[in-house]
């Protein structure tokens, strides 16, 4: 009866190999081409241009300040070119200077210099004027000098990556002892408590991912971004979890992993507090960086907890506390001198899907260890307690 069935079915179709193949991918996208040339050169496009005003979508991306200029920097997001006619300054027409050329092409980038004798510490509004009459403004909240990469500037973020970053997660590695004293039950209370700390964190990144992808030109289409980021980091974790599984014990494994989740997180981290010293938005008091480090001090824990059972050498803490703390300094370095509002979305968006995906890791770790399976009150406890500790000290480092 079973091979009368499968003799009844129809042969399969023979493949087409080597140039053949190849050509079969290739010759639709050679008509799409020429369908785009077609309408461009003979279609209805000339018809909706003259009917409609042309739309313009303007975004000011940063303001930088030396003595005596503002150097605006501006991407044109709209469909049609933007032909910058004036600059206000406080109310005021003012002299200005536009590079590399005046009208700016879709997705195309310009930098208007602006000689101004702002004020230290004053707030000064910069209102560009198209050549339509269509106004783009923009807020200096608290004029300072904008830092340039000098040795005294680069020495300055560095520290500030390692205060906020790199010290903070190794103190919370010496949690590691009094971990491996505890018994199964207490473990998998602290490796909960690690995925409510991860869970807060990857929300955190997912909301900053999404606030700095709002400000990006519409044509950057900064929701679709961070979608692309947060995925991209899952499906990439997956991966690298599966073939680093075949090269040492899983609980390493997921050390790892949290350590680069976490790692990459600290970096959109530091570009939000050089991108925030940068722009003068923020006073990077004593206070603020003793709530940083207060904050990330949970990151150690979590990084730690799913070796307690299983110590590692002391070679892969040290590796493990450098994967998930030097990048705050990367990124500081980043914010503070070179700030993409596109890179710092894409970051934020690859910690936050970088931490999901670790927080399952951990879930399956857990399952494969708890007989009497995840939900037990001990471990809600953990998770609850994870959130709440994130939370209050995440009220001490509001950038």
């Amino acid at each position: 009866m079973t091979s009368e069935r499968v003799s009844a079915l129809p042969a399969a179709p023979s493949r087409p190999g080597g140039a053949r193949l190849w050509l079969l991918g290739i010759y639709p996208l050679a008509l799409i081409a020429l369908l785009v040339l077609l309408v461009l050169r003979l279609g209805p496009l000339g018809v909706f241009q003259a009917a409609f005003p042309p739309v313009e979508d303007l975004t000011i991306t940063r303001v930088r300040l030396t003595p005596g200029q503002f150097q605006v920097h501006v991407t044109n997001g709209g469909a049609d070119p933007v032909t910058i006619a004036q600059v206000l300054v406080d109310e005021a027409y003012w002299e200005h200077t536009v590079a590399p050329q005046r009208t700016i092409p879709r997705l195309g980038s310009a930098t208007v210099t602006i000689p101004y004798p702002w004020v230290e510490g004053e707030a000064h509004e910069i209102v560009l004027v198209t050549a339509t009459g269509l106004t783009f403004s923009h807020t200096v909240e608290v004029a300072a000098p904008s830092p340039q990469p000098t040795r005294a500037f680069l020495l300055t973020f560095t520290l500030l990556g390692v205060y906020v970053g790199v010290l903070p997660v190794f103190l919370g590695m010496l949690w590691f002892p009094f971990l491996r004293a505890l018994g199964r039950r207490w473990i998998h209370f602290f490796l909960a408590l690690t995925a409510g700390l991860l869970v807060f964190l990857g929300v955190d990144a997912l909301e900053e991912a999404l606030a700095t992808a709002a400000a990006l030109p519409t044509a950057y289409h900064g929701t679709a971004l961070v979608a692309v980021g947060t995925l991209g980091a899952v499906m990439l974790l997956v991966v690298a979890g599966r073939l680093a599984a075949r090269r040492g014990p899983r609980p390493l494994v997921v050390a790892y992993l949290i350590a680069l989740g976490i790692g990459l997180h600290n970096l959109g981290e530091g570009l939000a507090i050089g991108a925030a010293f940068n722009l003068g938005e923020v006073a990077l008091g004593a206070f603020l960086v003793i709530g940083f480090m207060l904050h990330n001090t949970t990151e150690g824990l979590g990084i730690v907890a799913p070796l307690a059972r299983t110590p590692p050498g002391v070679g892969h803490l040290v590796l493990l506390g450098l994967v998930a703390g030097v990048p705050t300094i990367q990124g500081a370095w980043l914010g503070g001198f070179t700030y993409s509002p596109v890179l710092a979305a894409l970051f934020l968006a690859l910690g936050a899907g970088a931490i999901f995906q670790v927080v399952y890791e951990i879930a399956r770790l857990m399952a494969a260890d708890a007989a009497e399976g995840l939900a037990t009150a001990l471990n809600a406890g953990g998770f609850v307690l994870g959130l709440l500790i994130m939370y209050v000290t995440g009220l001490l480092v509001a950038v």
